[in-house]
């Protein structure tokens, strides 16, 4: 990636996506972001993340990959060296409320970038895809593992964006590397993950609706780690899965509470709730894929990454405690 090169990012105002073209934008990239910009949480933060992302070499269009005709313009407009399909439909728990919009997006999105991938002529796709796929699998979690039995609407629609990628891969041979993503956090975070909540929870004082005992515990990745290996995976590999988590090392809810009382001085109150059935007790990741076809390691821990997310709730308030948590 020496060479300035064009990149089409798609969910280009989320939370990672927003991070991978700031990222290619300081290499001296091209980028064209697209995002729908929907209301699933408050779009005042995504177009707080695209202010960021000015400049001559980034462009922004309000677009769908639901919607194949637009798809199509815009690809007879630009011509990419990679697309990085970011746009997604996230959230276990809303995934089982509203299964068709995850269908629709996180599959039937990516094989209308496919589609136009292969009628064009481009010839490199990363996809994120999600750590959800290895539930009841063996820990650490290993890219090879049979996930067939996905246990949520999300993980099933992931599941299907990998699998449909395979295909053209196979008989197009489109080259196709997917990121599987452990628990990302960060700045700017999406409000309907624990990092942001707990923080708006604890710092206002208004009781943390905590699911299960808080003993289960997660891979935690920091968010510019996350989007410097998914530019990583760019390279030519052919078709390979790969890991970006935090390197098998996992730190319970109850643990990130107390590290959150900490940074903001303030005693959380916990109102806690059955287990859900549809999330994971521990997520580990085995990077070892990472490591050596990508030279990707994490280098942000979680204290100084918790530290950054605090600071950017402190620093933009009182606007961050005013988005609506979903």
């Amino acid at each position: 990636m020496d060479t300035a090169k064009r990149y089409l990012v798609t969910g280009a105002a989320g939370f990672i996506a927003s991070q991978v073209c700031q990222q290619l934008l300081d290499q001296g990239h091209q980028v064209v972001g697209i995002d729908n910009l929907n209301d699933y949480y408050d779009p005042r933060l995504k177009r707080h993340r695209l202010e960021q992302l000015g400049g001559n070499s980034f462009e922004f269009q309000e677009l769908d990959i639901e919607n194949a005709a637009q798809l199509r313009t815009l690809f007879d407009q630009s011509s990419f060296d990679a697309v990085l399909n970011l746009a997604a439909r996230a959230g276990v728990r809303y995934s089982i409320e509203n299964p068709v919009v995850y269908e629709t997006t996180n599959s039937l999105g990516n094989l209308n970038l496919l589609q136009e991938m292969q009628r064009t002529g481009c010839s490199k796709l990363v996809l994120a895809s999600t750590s959800s796929l290895y539930a009841g699998q063996p820990m650490p979690f290993r890219e090879d593992l049979p996930v067939n039995t996905p246990i949520s609407p999300y993980a099933a629609s992931k599941k299907g964006a990998e699998v449909m990628s395979y295909s053209f891969h196979n008989i197009h041979k489109i080259d196709v590397s997917i990121c599987r993503y452990f628990t990302v956090y960060g700045p700017a975070g999406r409000p309907d993950m624990s990092v942001f909540r707990f923080i708006r929870w604890i710092d206002e004082g208004t009781p943390i609706e905590l699911y299960g005992d808080g003993t289960q515990s997660r891979d935690f990745t920091y968010v510019d780690d996350i989007a410097r290996g998914t530019i990583l995976a760019v390279k030519p590999l052919g078709y390979e899965i790969i890991n970006l988590g935090g390197g098998g090392t996992p730190v319970s809810l109850n643990t990130m509470i107390e590290m959150l009382e900490q940074r903001l001085n303030k005693k959380a109150i916990i109102n806690r709730q059955p287990f859900h059935k549809a999330d994971l007790m521990e997520t580990s990741a085995d990077i070892t894929k990472a490591r050596d076809l990508l030279g990707w390691n994490p280098e942000v821990d979680l204290a100084e990454g918790l530290d950054r997310s605090v600071q950017w709730y402190l620093e933009n308030q009182p606007w961050s405690e005013s988005i609506p948590l979903p």
